[in-house]
């Protein structure tokens, strides 16, 4: 999948189970990312901004 492919769209981790109950969703939207519980696509949902994403992304593997 690209990153034009995943704009605006939301998607799972290829890592994810159809049948797993701890899932979140992402996608690309407007200059960063989104997140959200994949039970609950109505509610809220997370946004980060690229330079925000990337320091959690670092902070991850420190």
């Amino acid at each position: 999948m690209t990153l034009d492919n995943c704009r605006d769209r939301w998607f799972k981790s290829s890592y994810s189970t159809a049948n797993s109950a701890n899932c979140v969703e992402a996608r690309l939207s407007g200059g960063g990312i989104e997140i959200r519980d994949s039970k609950d696509p109505g509610g809220p949902i997370l946004r980060f901004d690229n330079s925000a994403w990337v320091r959690f992304l670092r902070g991850l593997y420190r």
